[in-house]
């Protein structure tokens, strides 16, 4: 477009130069009406470009159309520029300014005739008001394409972002699932090893113990000890194993593991915690008090780091078939729709979108709610899948 502009610019001023001096205008007025068209306009892609101010370039679009006027004063031959004029109307005004532009341009092209000649014809008015039209609409037509071409590569720079994003979320899912298969496994593990291979040996000790107060034997009394000493030995290994075996996080219950969290946060960051926990919740599996775990950890990094609250209430509810942990402060909270919106513009907040993704692939969700001034309210909800055999 801008070759294009400076191409129309020098074609059409040396056209109104050549006419200009065949139709009597002396050779210096009309080369200087040229030059000086030719030059302004050269100053004009340079001094935008630079400045970028957008007050600047209407103003020397202003100036260029007094000087286009001063030389359709010296001859109406340099009425071809005003092609040029509206080329640039189009590009550099607003819609309706770049009307009355075109309209005042028109005006001249029309009148000057008549001031050099004392008439004027169809021709003269009809041909520039259709090259007018033309022009004008080619340079709103290119802006148009310029504002697709920029919203096309907003839409793909947004696309590719969201598949990044989603790569990212699919990855830590990958690795959720990973983790909570291992977790699932591990547990299940330490639980077999516990209920069969523990007992086993507590009651080899037990009995080896009891039989060897009762013998005269001198070498069975031995014996008997020996077996007890190594099945205590025995157990003590297998209950290292178990206890490795067994999430660190949950050694004891969800409830414990959570009262210890809020006991940290206490003592790190002086909150007032507490921890309600309906009596009639069942037990959980894994990978549910895990994924619940994760949506406190992550919850109550959000409160003591952004919420600015002095008390803090976690409640682990049963909610008949389904398990609820509610986690309220007493911060600043937040416009909810707000901060979403902002969010998915930025594609900020991935611990809220990992929370998200973590609950619904358990088939569970997550509920926030929030007032500015007025703390915050978050609950996570989970089914509690019973498996047949567990059932009564």
């Amino acid at each position: 477009m801008e070759i294009g502009q400076h191409f129309i610019a020098v074609l059409l001023t040396a056209i109104g130069v050549i006419r200009a001096i065949s139709d009597g205008t002396t050779v210096p007025a009309a080369v200087v009406a040229g030059l000086a068209i030719l030059a302004w306009h050269t100053a004009g892609t340079i001094l935008p470009s630079k400045t970028r101010s957008r007050r600047l370039v209407v103003w020397w679009l202003i100036g260029f159309a007094v000087i286009w006027v001063a030389a359709v004063a010296v001859s109406a031959e340099f009425a071809w520029l005003a092609f040029l004029l509206w080329l640039l109307a189009g590009h550099l005004l607003p819609g309706f300014w770049a009307l009355v532009f075109s309209i005042l341009v028109f005006v001249v092209v029309v009148v000057a005739p008549i001031i050099h000649q004392g008439t004027t014809n169809y021709a003269n008015n009809f041909g520039p008001l259709i090259g007018g039209v033309f022009a004008l609409g080619i340079s709103r037509g290119y802006l148009q394409l310029l504002r697709d071409a920029a919203e096309r590569e907003r839409l793909v720079t947004s696309l590719t972002q969201a598949q990044q994003e989603m790569a990212e979320l699919q990855d830590e899912l990958a690795l959720a699932q990973r983790q909570s298969g291992a977790i699932a496994e591990r547990t299940r593990l330490s639980r077999d090893i516990h209920d069969t291979i523990a007992q086993a040996l507590s009651s080899i000790r037990l009995i080896a113990h009891a039989e060897s107060g009762r013998t005269d034997d001198a070498s069975a009394a031995r014996t008997l000890g020996q077996i007890e000493a190594l099945a205590g030995d025995s157990l003590a290994d297998v209950r290292r194993i178990v206890a490795a075996l067994a999430p660190a996080e949950l050694d004891d219950a969800l409830a414990a593991a959570l009262q210890r969290m809020l006991t940290r946060l206490h003592d790190e960051a002086g909150l007032q915690t507490e921890l309600h926990v309906d009596e009639s919740l069942p037990l959980l599996p894994t990978e549910i008090e895990v994924a619940l775990l994760r949506t406190a950890q992550s919850a109550l990094a959000n409160v003591r780091l952004h919420a600015c609250a002095s008390r803090v209430v976690l409640s682990l509810i049963d909610a008949e078939d389904a398990v609820r942990l509610d986690i309220i402060d007493d911060g600043t909270g937040f416009d909810v729709a707000c901060w979403e919106a902002a969010t998915e513009a930025t594609s900020s907040s991935y611990g809220q979108r990992f929370m998200r993704a973590r609950l619904r692939e358990l088939g569970g969700g997550l509920d926030i709610e929030s007032t500015p001034g007025e703390g915050t309210a978050i609950s996570a909800h989970l089914p509690i899948h019973i498996a047949p055999e567990d059932k009564p």
